[in-house]
Formats: structure tokens, sequence, C-alpha cells
């Protein structure tokens, strides 16, 4: 007997892991920048996250979230991090993001071990891949070498792409980027892990068209979602993004989708544009169409997110502490 070793589901994972470690070189940035200067630095950062995460499972989704509206302003510099009365982190997009105490408390260990080596941009990339790994998703490989940005504007957090948005829109902003349609659908698939405040969709209940709900929306769960988020209520309080699965990294958010059960009017855009609808099928193993597996295909559009606009060699700076410029 050849034993587990030789399963097709071994054998299946062997080779998802080893196209997601073929495709990690970035531009400027490469796997293993810190062996040498810093060897601890990413097992410093996954732990990190992981003691936050087995007190809040909240900071998961919030610092993949983070890395995000990071890497689409400026480019992934942690410019994102830095406090000030007009910085992004005071956009409304950025008010309502967490995490920022997981990225200060593995800055604080990284500067005590490897005083002015690590950069911000590289704990927050690390710790998004490390956010996925915990809550049942893939792990990858993650190319480090980026320094951290010196400017941080609330105005330009207009590149984020906007819960109401249309599907032509987000392409264009990710196209800007470097990142097509099948990145787009990959990336927003992060929603598969995380809430939203009912301020963001609760419009979508009430008096959306002829003084009915969203059409696109499942009619059978439109009380559900009116009981969670009433007319008049708490537009802070937060539901799950991925209805029934909203804490695993999985492929239920795209199946809410196809069964109008998207919770943000820009996420559910993904079932009923044509063009993103394919992708949303072929995440589900839809029949007739080559499947893709949304594990790999994510962390392959992570890596390519998380090397916009890099800062390398002597662009930007190592800062001392994440929430300030030098």
């Amino acid at each position: 007997m050849e034993g587990a070793y030789a399963s097709p589901r071994f054998l299946a994972m062997i080779l998802m892991f080893a196209m997601v470690t073929a495709l990690v070189q970035g531009q400027g940035t490469r796997v293993g920048f810190y062996s040498r200067t810093c060897p601890r630095a990413e097992s410093i950062v996954r732990s990190t996250v992981q003691r936050h995460f087995q007190s809040n499972p909240a900071i998961a989704p919030g610092l993949l979230r983070m890395h995000f509206h990071d890497c689409f302003v400026r480019g992934c510099d942690a410019s994102i991090l830095i406090n000030g009365s007009n910085t992004e982190k005071t956009a409304g997009p950025n008010l309502l993001l967490r995490g920022y105490e997981v990225i200060d408390d593995a800055k604080t260990q990284l500067e005590a071990a490897c005083p002015r080596v690590v950069s911000c941009a590289d704990i927050l990339s690390l710790a998004a891949r490390d956010s996925v790994v915990l809550t049942r998703g893939i792990n990858w490989q993650v190319p480090t070498g980026r320094r951290d940005g010196r400017v941080s504007l609330a105005s330009d957090t207009s590149n984020l792409p906007g819960f109401r948005e249309s599907i032509d829109s987000q392409k264009q902003k990710f196209a800007a980027f470097g990142l097509n349609t099948q990145d787009l659908v990959a990336l927003v698939g992060g929603h598969t892990i995380g809430t939203s405040a009912c301020q963001f969709f609760s419009y979508r209940l009430y008096n959306f068209t002829n003084g009915g709900p969203d059409p696109t929306i499942n009619p059978a769960f439109v009380p559900q979602l009116r009981a969670l988020c009433p007319k008049n209520g708490d537009g802070s309080r937060r539901i799950d993004l991925d209805t029934g699965s909203g804490s695993r990294f999985d492929t239920a958010y795209f199946a809410n989708l196809r069964n109008g059960r998207g919770i943000l009017e820009s996420d559910q855009k993904l079932w009923t544009d044509a063009s993103t609808r394919t992708f949303v099928q072929r995440f589900l193993g839809q029949r007739g169409l080559r499947p893709l597996n949304f594990n790999v295909e994510f962390a392959r559009s992570m890596v390519k997110m998380s090397n916009i606009g890099v800062k390398t060699g002597t662009n930007g700076e190592i800062r001392r502490i994440c929430s300030a410029i030098n």
C-alpha cells in the first residue's frame, strides 16, 4: 500500500502549493528577503497575528482589508498606518478598519530583535497572508523587501472601490494597477471572511426601487436582512459578508452571490455582470467551464497586488514606529 502520500488529495495539495510558490517574485521584492538580516521576521509576525486572532478573530479580515486599502493608495507602502489629521487612516473608507494594534505589536517586537530592518509595509503584507491561513485559507510565500512611504493623504483614497461601484468602474480601478478581471473577482472574494456595517447596505432593503428592496437580492433573504438591519436601527451593527460562513476562508461567498445573497451592492454585481459572473462560476466549479481553484488564484492575485507601487532600495524608509514617518 502506497499510503496517504500517494492519495489524489495529497498530490493535488502539493501541486496547488507548487503553483503558488512559482509565482512569488515581485518588482524588487523577493521571498526570504530577511533571511540573513532578520531570520525570525516572518515567525514574529505570524505568532503576533495568531495571538491577537485568538482573542479577537475579527482582526483577520481587518488586516486583509487594510492591506488591500493600503496597496490601492500610493502602492503597498504602509501609508495607511500613518497617524495625522488628514492621513489615509482618517478617510471615510478606512474609518472602520481594524488591526492597527497588531501591526504595532509586531513592529515593537521586530525593532527589539532587528532594529530598523523590517518595514511596516512588509509586516502588513505578511500579516494579511497569516490572516488568511488562520481562517483556514491557503498559505503562500510572500515576497518582501518593501520600504515604507513618507506621504499619506486622505484625498488619495478615491482610488478605493466603493460599496455601490459598478463593475466597469471597479475594473478600471483594478486595471490601473495591472490587475485584470480575474484578479478583481479573486481579491473581492476576500469578503469570504469579515463583516459589514448595516449602514453600507441597508439602503438595498428599503425603497431601493419603487418602494421595494433591491431586486437582485433573493426575496427569501430580504426578511432575514431586515431583521438584522431594521429601517431605523443601528447603522453600525455588523453582519457577515458571507452569510453562514463568515469566519472561514472558502468559496461559500461565491455561492451566496449566485443565490442572490450578496450583502454589498458592489459584491452582488459580480454575479449580475456577465464579465465577472464567469469567474464566479469557475471558482464554484460550474460544469461546462474550466474550473479555477479559488485559493490558488487568490494567492496569485495577492502577490500581484502586494507589488503595486512598492518602494525598494533607496526609496522610502524603514519606520521606527509604523504610525509615524521618521
